[in-house]
């Protein structure tokens, strides 16, 4: 059996972190930035860890597990 293609556009979104965590950026934060106070907008910036009910399916999609 082939090997499992890696999901393009999930390994565009998350990256894995050294220690193996999942990190993902936050939504909502690309667009009507007007009304979003500078606290708000700061907060997108940062990135996020998977949850981890959903960690083990985005392994999955990115070929790590």
């Amino acid at each position: 059996m082939p090997k499992m293609k890696t999901h393009r556009g999930a390994a565009k979104r998350f990256e894995l972190t050294g220690g193996g965590r999942l990190r993902r950026r936050k939504g909502y934060g690309s667009h009507l930035l007007v009304k979003k106070d500078a606290r708000r907008k700061r907060s997108y910036r940062v990135k996020q860890e998977v949850s981890p009910r959903d960690a083990r399916s985005v392994r999955k999609l990115i070929g790590k597990g």
